[in-house]
């Protein structure tokens, strides 16, 4: 899947995943009235609501971009009819031929963790019959538990041909807490990232390994470090746009040949209508303006990318 991921950044010239991360209040008015109507003020109703504004964005965004992240807690926060939502939106994802990476940050050991591979991103077994639960093409994992948290992870994308992106350097304020305390002299991110680039060693697709990194757009000089630490690890970029990140701060993160990252954006996109820039086009056309953000967010990062060159 790695492969097919920098394929369509190559096609697309977008090294950008949209963040579909709904908030209901990011649900235009229209859209909650009409999942109110037929479904109630429920949590089915919710769930609906959700659905239909993704699709919304899918439809409007899809031929610009090579992939997008949904977050699993802004759908789990409505129970099982918001997880029925997720299911939907990779679903639907797939179907125009996205890549999805899946926010699930998980993170455990034994079987525990080879359950949370199975069901995000392998095969199940049920009697005679093998079933794939949610099939997102990548999961978000935490390293926190060591080896024994990330090979049940590895294990499943050597048999699926699928990925994972570790958390390496988040994007929040917090962050430096834990991940940027010394160890012998190194600061905790940057062993972290060591081993990610030995993880991936060992599931390498034709340029990029299967196992790559989250390193948070907030930290520029942090992402320098850590492109050199990882050569051969595409790396997930949080923290664009509403968080503060822009094209500017991000070069280094990409390598040589213009590859090796992925930034995201979340609400910069998805809720772009709430914005003063894109206020005009309304609340009923808020794909459209999603579309203008993604148009904007391509062209920022692709100008950072040619004036650093």
């Amino acid at each position: 899947m790695i492969n097919k991921l920098v394929s369509k950044i190559k096609k697309t010239n977008a090294p950008i995943v949209v963040g579909l991360d709904p908030m209901l209040n990011y649900v235009p008015d229209h859209i909650k009235e009409a999942a109110f109507k037929e479904y109630g003020e429920t949590l089915k109703g919710a769930a609906e609501a959700i659905w239909q504004f993704n699709k919304g964005i899918i439809d409007n965004t899809y031929d610009l971009i090579p992939a997008v992240k949904p977050q699993i807690a802004m759908y789990e926060q409505f129970g099982i009819e918001g997880l029925m939502a997720f299911k939907k939106t990779v679903d639907y994802a797939k179907s125009k031929d996205l890549v999805v990476i899946g926010d699930i940050k998980r993170g455990d050991i034994g079987s525990t963790s080879s359950a949370y591979a199975v069901g995000h991103i392998g095969k199940v077994q049920v009697g005679s019959k093998t079933y794939s639960p949610f099939d997102e093409d990548f999961v978000t994992v935490n390293p926190y538990l060591g080896t024994d948290g990330i090979k049940p992870f590895t294990d499943v994308c050597k048999e699926e041909k699928k990925g994972i992106f570790v958390l390496v350097k988040t994007s929040n304020k917090s962050s430096g807490e834990f991940q940027d305390r010394l160890i012998d002299g190194k600061p905790l991110y940057e062993i972290v990232g060591e081993q990610v680039a030995a993880w991936g060693e060992e599931v390498m697709g034709d340029e990029y390994s299967y196992v790559g990194a989250v390193v948070g757009a907030t930290y520029p000089e942090i992402g320098k470090v850590l492109r050199k630490v990882m050569p051969k690890t595409y790396i997930l970029v949080p923290g664009y746009g509403a968080q503060g990140g822009k094209g500017a701060d991000l070069v280094h993160y990409f390598n040589e040949d213009g590859l090796g990252a992925i930034v995201n954006s979340s609400r910069g996109i998805i809720a772009a209508y709430k914005q003063d820039k894109y206020a005009h086009i309304g609340s009923e056309n808020y794909a459209d303006a999603s579309r203008m953000a993604v148009e904007d967010m391509i062209k920022d990062i692709s100008d950072a990318i040619k004036a650093a060159k």
